[in-house]
């Protein structure tokens, strides 16, 4: 359908700032590649199994890149094993001991999330350098609000955004020294407006790719409306080359809402976009159940198309006419099905969520064996 290939419609292109291009694994972040999704286990990172059973949750919501936390020589020591279970690059997080960072490129990760300033000495930025260097590994600068320098606190008064900059400009310029360049920098503050400043200013000083998140977002409501709000003006600007949604929710939840947020730009495509009405009086069914049922069901589905789920006739015919399948909510229990835009057939209230789920599984097949055709 035209409705999902924003290509086709001029007032929709985002064009995305230009940044070079590093590896993450295998995982290109940067340049012209799709911007990634990406989370963080809040297991133990120690607890290899419980750690790789959550990072699998993970990959069935599709996530591109997950981190976990490094901060014991008992989570490094997991993480080799950790890192030949995941099909996904691993993000070691590293705060302020330097050897977690060696252990943690030794141990297979394939990024480092680190404050060079935060791990001493130049010489030992240094060490962790040439092992990152030795092991195919990239870097991630990561500045937060909520942890700035006391001399950038003491010099602007408060976090602000060009405290934020400045610090991951002396970051990045430690790397430098060291003849690093494959890294990726975060400006991450709780406060949307500081966040976006934050993020505004350092994509135009710098070339590298920016990792993009509002960070302590919150729950899963609050923190999806501040993050939606924050990383969708940086997308919408053409800013930010792989991004994690922070929410107090499972990181699954995380990587769902992220896509969501880049399926709504036309940036990314996976799975079912489903487009339904708030529902009202006039409903022949009952919209709000039948989406949530609908959306819980359709999660395996990774195959990008289009679903509108409308009560009644209203808006439903034109929303049916831009998705793959439709439905709109007809009198005595009988509902339109629409098949490409066109009305095609009629289903019962009875069937009509797994009549749907049929529906969209047979599509899903159809396209992925053209697709395969085509290749």
């Amino acid at each position: 359908m035209t409705a999902d290939n924003p290509s086709l419609r001029p007032w929709r292109d985002i064009e995305r700032r230009k940044s070079r291009q590093i590896m993450v694994g295998d995982v290109p972040v940067g340049g012209d590649a799709p911007i990634t999704v990406q989370t963080m286990t809040n297991t133990l990172t120690s607890d290899a199994k419980a750690t790789i059973d959550q990072i699998r949750r993970c990959e069935e919501a599709g996530v591109d890149i997950i981190r976990v936390s490094c901060p014991d020589v008992e989570s490094t020591t997991a993480l080799k094993q950790i890192v030949r279970a995941s099909r996904v690059p691993i993000v070691a997080d590293i705060h302020f001991h330097y050897k977690r960072g060696i252990e943690a490129a030794e141990a297979g990760a394939a990024c480092l999330r680190i404050n060079p300033g935060n791990i001493g000495s130049s010489t030992r930025v240094k060490e962790v350098v040439d092992a990152a260097k030795a092991n195919g590994c990239a870097i991630r600068i990561g500045v937060n609000a909520g942890s700035l320098e006391r001399h950038l606190l003491e010099k602007y008064g408060e976090p602000c955004p060009e405290a934020l900059v400045e610090s991951a400009l002396d970051h990045i310029k430690l790397l430098q020294d060291h003849d690093f360049h494959e890294y990726k920098v975060a400006v991450k503050a709780s406060d949307v407006f500081l966040a976006v400043a934050a993020y505004m200013q350092l994509a135009d000083a710098v070339d590298c790719p920016l990792h993009v998140g509002i960070t302590e977002a919150g729950g899963l409501i609050g923190g999806t409306v501040k993050s939606s709000i924050g990383i969708g003006n940086l997308l919408w600007a053409g800013i930010g080359d792989t991004i994690r949604v922070s929410l107090s929710a499972e990181p699954e939840e995380e990587v769902r809402v992220g896509y969501d947020m880049l399926k709504a730009l036309g940036l990314r495509t996976r799975g079912v976009r489903v487009v339904s009405c708030p529902s009202c009086a006039r409903q022949g069914f009952d919209v709000i159940r039948t989406v949530q049922k609908l959306e819980e069901r359709l999660q395996h589905i990774r195959t990008p198309l289009s679903l509108s789920v409308l009560g009644c006739v209203v808006n439903g015919p034109g929303e049916a006419r831009e998705t793959d399948i439709g439905i709109t909510g007809g009198g005595k229990g009988k509902h339109m099905v629409y098949l490409s835009g066109v009305t095609d057939h009629h289903v019962e209230d009875d069937n009509m969520v797994d009549h749907i789920v049929k529906l969209v599984e047979a599509k899903a097949a159809e396209i992925e064996d053209g697709v395969s055709e085509a290749a």
